[in-house]
């Protein structure tokens, strides 16, 4: 049985191919509202400690994107 995820959740794992500083510590996707997201997220310091600044791009955009459109 293959995995489906559910609507409004996400998973994130550690970007094993991190390739400068800028690129995300943690990649994903999640599902809000019928939709799938690319999740991108990385982790800052600031005032109160340690926390994850995150980007969502939604995932048919980032296609149209890469193939030129």
């Amino acid at each position: 049985m293959a995995y489906e995820q559910k609507e409004n959740s996400g998973v994130l794992f550690t970007n094993d191919k991190k390739d400068k500083p800028s690129s995300p510590d943690y990649k994903g996707n999640a599902n809000i509202g019928g939709k799938t997201y690319w999740v991108s997220g990385w982790k800052k310091t600031g005032k109160k400690g340690t926390f994850l600044s995150l980007a969502l791009t939604e995932k048919q955009d980032r296609q149209q994107q890469d193939s030129g459109f």
